[in-house]
Formats: C-alpha cells, structure tokens, sequence
C-alpha cells in the first residue's frame, strides 16, 4: 500500500491556472490512454483538497462526459477543507481539516491493502510529504506552458530525495515520470 500523489501538470509546473481552470489540459489526450484507468483501479481511499472538490463541483457537466458520472469515486474521499462544502449526493464523502497525520490513518484502514491518492492539490500533497507519508509522486506532463497558475508541488524538495524509476509516454502531448520518496533522505532507501 503506498500514498501517491498523482497528478497532471504543465511543462512549466502548474497543475491548474491562477482561477483554478483545468481547460488546458483536456486537449493533450483521452482520459483512458494515460494509464489511470490501471491506476484508480489501485485505489482504496482518496485525499482532496477543497479547490480540486470546487472544480469538480463548478465543472460537474465535464466530469460526466469524461467520466460518465457527476462523482467518478467509489472510494472513500476525505475533502480538507476549512469552510463548509456542499456534498455531492451519493458521494462518501468526509470533510475534515487540520493535520494530514491523524487523517491519514483513518484512510489506511479505509484503504485495506489498495493505494492511497492524493488528488489535487500541491500545497496537500506536500503536507502528506511533510509529515513523512507520501511514498510516490506519478506526474504527466502535458506539452503546455501556463506562465502562472497553482503549483504541482510548492515544497523544496532537494535530490536525491526523490528518485526517478520510470518515465512514459503517452502520445504525442503527455510524459509520465513516476517518483518514488526515499524517506530516509538516501537514493538506496526503499
């Protein structure tokens, strides 16, 4: 069981624009060729952060045409977030906020033997980091520049910390890298 943080970004390193619009990214490819089909399969439990939960709530007629559904998980998603949310009818959603730490157990029970995902969100994923519970980082890359945005993963995070172990392509707009997080900091750590 690992805690990814899988996630799609510009070349320049922004996952969405400064107003939260994914719209540059739908162009780069079919949802079904860039391997989350394999990955979602693996998942046992969901983290998200409110902007990515607002997106999907403001965008719910795009979710449906890429996902045939207004609420694509069935999964168990917790939702951070310091203000009251609207849920999505027939959604298992649990809206919690303060430290990742306590949350995240909770998601590993849910989770049983399946991946944890965090979802959206850089500034989330990089608390999971923090905290020492992320263990992989699956980045697409799409063939785009934003110039500014919201940031894949606003945390300084120097080598060899991350260590690269596969790298994809997927047509002609997306690359895939797949990080792994050694936590003891080393580039043999496991």
């Amino acid at each position: 069981m690992k805690t990814q943080y899988f996630a799609a970004t510009s070349l320049d390193g922004f996952i969405a624009t400064e107003d939260d619009s994914l719209d540059w990214l739908f162009p780069l490819g079919d949802l079904n060729d860039s391997g989350y089909p394999e990955f979602i399969a693996g998942v046992g439990a969901l983290a998200m952060g409110s902007a990515t939960y607002e997106w999907m709530l403001r965008n719910s007629e795009r979710v449906v045409a890429e996902t045939g559904s207004p609420w694509p998980y069935v999964q168990p998603v917790w939702v951070f977030t310091s203000r009251t949310l609207p849920i999505i009818k027939g959604a298992n959603i649990r809206f919690v906020k303060g430290d990742v730490r306590p949350i995240h157990e909770d998601m590993r029970v849910a989770a049983g033997t399946r991946n944890i995902w965090i979802v959206g969100g850089g500034d989330l994923a990089g608390q999971f980091h923090d905290a020492g519970l992320l263990d992989e980082l699956i980045i697409q890359i799409g063939s785009v520049t934003l110039g500014r945005g919201k940031q894949l993963f606003p945390r300084r995070v120097l080598s060899p910390t991350l260590r690269l172990v596969s790298v994809r392509q997927i047509g002609a707009g997306m690359a895939v890298l797949r990080y792994e997080v050694c936590k003891s900091g080393g580039a043999d750590a496991a």
